[in-house]
């Protein structure tokens, strides 16, 4: 039925003469015909045996029945179910409790972003973020000596008052630029292949805009240091050239004396070309035809005959004595058994120890290994030259063995004696010698 003008079918004050579709004929238990707020109250207590106040039945009839619409019929049923879903729609803390726990998974990889973030400039820091607009800026393109653009070149701007640096690298067109705070400043420009660029003082008032003149690089200097080392044995040639030149009083030949400490090794061909060359030595030719007119004159060795025959053969004996005694002990020896014939000048220490090393010098040499070891090739080379001797002297004059071992200790001594002299006399004498002319 429609409700009359002017009143609504969920009106308190009239509930009792409503009727309602689905509500026709429902009486209460004293045969009084319920209206709709009445059955609903009913209703609700039976259910719960809670009393409902007037306001919600009202809304609740005010929504299911409509002024001026025929009244439906109602159904709790389906308003437990509208309520249901109303409150599912709300938002609870079983609904919250995800979204916070993808917070707090967050919150470390945003505090990481918030300290990898980039630092400030030195603008921003010594002007703060509200004067931005005063913040200066500094320009400039970097060229070479023919006015070519250096991309790639390193600039560095230095902050004369606090020092701090800061470095860019120029484009392709070799342009760049700062921007930093109100001051006074420096810039530095460097390019490989170039010598470094570096301006003077540059002051710059707050937002002005500077563009750095002359930054021009020129082409660096190339210098080539070729640094030549000589061979072993290209220096053992200059240094046994040096050796022949040495000469006592610029006339007696001096080349077995070595004045450099640390010499480098004879080679065999050297051993043997600076044992030639002391042999031949026109001097040696000289003392040898001496030594034969005093021993001529004497009558020594009778055997080789008075007059020019016998003179030849003195002669000739005391040059072989000199050559095979040169030859074997400087020489031949030295090669087999791989040691350095010369005497090593030493020039410092007291009296006493020079002495005892220039005279130890007949039993110890220096081998080619740098060592110092038993003087084989000088006793051997005197032994060998003695026994030779007896090859070429008058029979008569031949005393065997036992001459040719008192003439090898006569020539040791001999050669421990010259040492002596070389240590403390002959340099001083000897032209060709280090700090002589």
């Amino acid at each position: 039925m429609i409700a009359a003008p002017g009143k609504s079918h969920c009106d308190p004050a009239d509930d009792r003469h409503q009727e309602v579709p689905g509500l026709r004929g429902a009486r209460d238990s004293r045969g009084e015909r319920l209206g709709v707020i009445r059955w609903l109250r009913s209703r609700a207590e039976a259910r719960g045996g809670v009393r409902l106040k007037a306001w919600p039945v009202r809304l609740m009839c005010e929504r299911e029945l409509r002024p001026g619409i025929e009244a439906q019929a109602f159904s709790p049923e389906r308003d437990r179910m509208q309520f249901a879903k109303r409150r599912a729609a709300r938002p609870g803390l079983h609904r919250c409790l995800p979204l916070l726990l993808a917070c707090a998974a967050l919150l470390p990889a945003l505090c990481a972003a918030a300290q990898s973030a980039p630092p400030a400039t030195e603008a921003q820091t010594e002007t703060g973020g509200g004067e931005q607009q005063n913040a200066a800026t500094l320009i400039g393109t970097v060229k070479g000596a023919g006015g070519e653009v250096l991309g790639g070149a390193t600039v560095t701007l230095t902050a004369l008052a606090t020092g701090n640096q800061q470095t860019r690298v120029t484009d392709s067109n070799g342009f760049v630029s700062f921007a930093v705070a109100p001051g006074q400043y420096a810039v530095t420009a460097t390019a490989p292949g170039f010598v470094a660029w570096r301006s003077g003082t540059l002051t710059l008032a707050p937002g002005e805009f500077l563009e750095v003149p002359g930054m021009v690089l020129e082409m660096a200097t190339v210098v080539n240091t070729v640094r030549v080392t000589a061979t072993e044995r290209e220096l053992a040639t200059q240094q046994v050239a040096a050796e022949e030149k040495q000469r006592i009083l610029g006339v007696v030949p001096n080349f077995y004396v070595s004045y450099v400490p640390n010499a480098a090794p004879l080679s065999a061909r050297q051993k043997f070309q600076l044992a030639w060359k002391s042999s031949i030595d026109p001097f040696n030719f000289a003392i040898s035809g001496v030594q034969a007119g005093v021993e001529q004159a004497e009558g020594t060795y009778a055997g080789y005959g008075p007059g020019a025959a016998g003179y030849g053969k003195r002669y000739g004996a005391a040059f072989a004595d000199g050559f095979d005694s040169t030859m074997i002990g400087g020489a031949v020896l030295p090669v087999l058994f791989r040691q350095d014939p010369r005497y090593y000048y030493r020039g410092h220490g007291s009296v006493m120890s020079r002495a005892l090393y220039a005279i130890a010098s007949v039993a110890i040499c220096k081998g080619d290994n740098g060592r110092w070891e038993p003087n084989y090739s000088f006793v051997l080379g005197n032994l060998a030259a003695g026994g030779i001797s007896n090859l070429y002297y008058p029979a008569s004059d031949r005393a065997g063995a036992e001459l040719t071992v008192d003439n090898a200790l006569i020539d040791t001594g001999l050669g421990a004696f010259n040492s002596l002299v070389e240590e403390f006399l002959l340099k001083k004498l000897t032209r060709g010698a280090p700090g002589n002319r």
